[in-house]
């Protein structure tokens, strides 16, 4: 990407989000446009509180309704980027998939559909659309190559925000071939790290795990409670990692490596994880052990597992030239140094 071109981070406020803005701006980009929507983030973002006027140097604002496509054609005329990563979604864990299945299909559709349309019609020249590895089937084989999309049925539980995922890469695939776009998308394992969310209600299994510990800690309790059995399995990405990928696939510019991702009918898109899977049980130990619990673990195993293994294959990446770097055990022990921070 040519550092003195536009770019635009749909999303900037969130977890993905912020770490490609600090990704960025660690690598000297310096025409940065991120959107928020309602409250404006303060600097903790940028890993810093002494940011003059709460930002730093290169980096823009802009307040957007990404679900408003006129505005958002309005804001892409006036801000001309010429780069987007797309890390806009409304996401959230098991509950909050089953609590709020049609917020979850229609804004996630109508966020990524808007972006998308507008940044062809703006004529943007890279796009980078953030996924999920849930687009795969509950039972697909694993590890879970980019060829198991749409080889089988979804999970229940988080059916409509996977088909709203899977939908933004066969988008970016259409544009692709009917216009020769260059709309790319990465397809990230679990998530954590700094700028997560921890609602109880809300949040994914590590954030919600990291602070129920946290908590019991506080409290002088003597265990914490985790939902199922703890046998399910599932692969964790610190956030710092993912934005490294997602920089890494925008400046895919070598031909070979390029077509790759470009090249009807193979697949738009990579798998972003680092090829190791821990059971809940496993995970809940390392939380606890960062934490400093030191209770008992209870597993309610009147509550859901989900779908039973979630490991991503991701040789293809890996052959491209990337790999994660941040372990699990040391991932966990930043975030929480993180969340103790900024409680």
């Amino acid at each position: 990407m040519n550092k003195n071109e536009k770019i635009f981070v749909a999303g900037a406020s969130g977890m993905v989000g912020s770490a490609i803005i600090r990704k960025l701006l660690s690598m000297g980009y310096t025409n940065l446009v991120g959107s928020y929507h309602s409250r404006l983030p303060d600097a903790s973002i940028f890993l810093s509180d002494n940011i003059q006027g709460g930002v730093p140097d290169g980096f823009k604002w802009v307040q957007a309704d990404l679900t408003d496509q006129s505005s958002l054609k309005r804001l892409f005329t006036q801000e001309k980027p010429a780069y987007v990563f797309l890390a806009a979604a409304r996401v959230g864990g098991i509950q909050a998939n089953n609590s709020y299945p049609a917020q979850f299909i229609y804004d996630n559709l109508t966020i990524q559909g808007n972006i998308i349309h507008t940044a062809y019609q703006t004529g943007v020249d890279r796009l980078l659309f953030l996924g999920s590895s849930c687009i795969y089937p509950k039972l697909a084989p694993q590890p879970m190559k980019e060829a198991h999309l749409l080889t089988g049925l979804l999970e229940p539980t988080h059916a409509p925000y996977a088909i709203a995922k899977i939908a933004g890469i066969k988008m970016c695939e259409s544009y692709n071939r009917q216009y020769g776009t260059r709309f790319m998308a990465v397809m990230p394992t679990n998530l954590y790290g700094t700028n997560d969310n921890f609602d109880l209600e809300n949040s994914h299994v590590l954030p919600a795990l990291m602070r129920k510990f946290h908590e019991a800690k506080a409290a002088g309790e003597d265990q914490v409670i985790v939902w199922g059995t703890g046998a399910p399995k599932r692969e964790f990405l610190h956030v710092d990692d993912m934005a490294d990928a997602c920089m890494f696939v925008m400046n895919l510019d070598e031909k070979a490596a390029a077509d790759e991702l470009l090249s009807y009918p193979k697949p738009c898109f990579v798998n972003v994880g680092c090829g190791r899977d821990h059971t809940i049980r496993e995970l809940a130990e390392i939380v606890r052990d960062a934490v400093d619990f030191e209770g008992q673990i209870l597993f309610d195993v009147s509550k859901p597992d989900g779908t039973p293994q979630k490991l991503l294959d991701v040789s293809r990446l890996a052959g491209l030239g990337w790999q994660s770097t941040i372990g699990l055990t040391e991932g966990i022990e930043q975030t929480y140094q993180w969340y103790l921070n900024h409680l």
